[in-house]
């Protein structure tokens, strides 16, 4: 079922490529948006490298240039090993790297869930790939290979694999920042294992911040700064700050762009933010109180990772980016597997999946959504 609502939401995400240019101008106002006609594909396929995808391909075909260290190494290092597969073509190869990570991801998910004797396991992955960002998973993006090593991790775990979920999550700390965080499950299945655990069982939790410090002693190498990925934040985003920046106030500068700022496709993007913020925040917050009661210390930890995904990004001063950050949060997913009003979950899927062709059109044709 599964394999065939990914081929569903491929065929759709193709489609929206062929028709969003008859609708929306194109902006294309990104760094380097010239480079994607080195690979000489056509605008249907190359689109899904728009933004960030391009700093991906960069890297993975030149190297790391000044302030390029926020993007962390693992996905562009896939690429230019894969790339010889594809003619040479990193475009290509990073389009078969997210879409396969994706489909084997999704499919874990929910092998995860039904492990874990969830209701309604198979609605998880479902809702995820409808999310209104979810086209991102087939972009030449992190998300997916990011997403399908935490599903691996905890799936790992799950199974008293915990070697193996260790260096999972060791490579994960290799694709993002927040693959620091899998140390959280990692931890609670080491202390609350029934079996015996072995002395070196006790070491398995560091493995994520030793991809962290694998990672930074190659900037320290490379750029004497082992920082750099956060140094450059304020390059890749004039909305981010390097000062640390507590939510209410996160939340008072957005209530004040929405009561000052004139209307523009930037006020939109910003309402998206702020509006898929917090409704996955206060679903994450309800989903805690459950897990707490329920001392499943696995799901309670994957709440734990979740939201600590979306309240890392805050720090900064803005809600930038959440929309696809929200991705990676898994239980706001499971969470909505859960509404019992078939009804109210018809109309929300709904939402999702015009929000998703919505988007996906704006980000094909150049515009920033997230």
């Amino acid at each position: 079922m599964l394999a065939l609502i990914f081929l569903i939401w491929k065929i759709i995400s193709f489609f929206v490529t062929f028709i969003s240019p008859q609708l929306i101008p194109y902006l294309g106002s990104f760094a380097y948006t010239k480079d994607l006609s080195a690979y000489h594909l056509p605008n249907f396929i190359s689109a899904w490298a728009n933004f960030d995808g391009l700093y991906y391909l960069r890297i993975a075909q030149e190297g790391y240039q000044q302030y390029e260290e926020v993007f962390f190494p693992l996905y562009p290092v896939l690429i230019r090993l894969l790339s010889p597969l594809f003619w040479g073509n990193q475009l290509l190869a990073g389009l078969f790297i997210s879409n396969l990570a994706f489909f084997l991801a999704i499919a874990l998910f929910g092998d995860f869930l039904k492990i874990c004797k969830q209701k309604n396991y198979f609605l998880a992955p479902i809702i995820l790939i409808i999310f209104p960002t979810a086209f991102f998973f087939g972009a030449v993006y992190t998300e997916s290979v990011f997403l399908l090593l935490v599903v691996l991790t905890f799936l790992l775990l799950k199974k008293q694999s915990i070697i193996l979920a260790g260096v999972a999550a060791y490579f994960a700390a290799l694709t993002r920042l927040m693959g620091v965080f899998l140390f959280i499950p990692l931890v609670l299945t080491v202390l609350t294992n029934k079996k015996p655990a072995l002395w070196f069982n006790f070491l398995i939790p560091l493995l994520p911040l030793l991809g962290l410090l694998t990672y930074m002693l190659f900037l320290f190498q490379t750029t004497a700064d082992p920082l750099a990925f956060f140094h450059g934040q304020a390059v890749f985003g004039e909305a981010r700050s390097t000062s640390f920046v507590l939510l209410p106030q996160v939340y008072f500068r957005y209530l004040k762009i929405f009561l000052t700022a004139s209307w523009s496709f930037q006020y939109f993007v910003a309402l998206l933010e702020f509006c898929t913020f917090s409704a996955v925040f206060i679903v994450l917050l309800f989903d805690l109180k459950a897990r707490i009661k329920q001392r499943d210390y696995l799901l309670l930890s994957l709440n734990l990772f979740s939201l600590i995904n979306i309240l890392l990004p805050t720090v900064t001063g803005s809600f930038m980016s959440l929309p696809r950050f929200a991705l990676l949060s898994l239980s706001f997913f499971i969470a909505l597997s859960q509404i019992k009003n078939r009804f109210a979950l018809g109309l929300v899927s709904l939402f999702f999946v015009i929000w998703q062709i919505v988007l996906a059109s704006f980000f094909i044709q150049g515009y920033f959504v997230s």
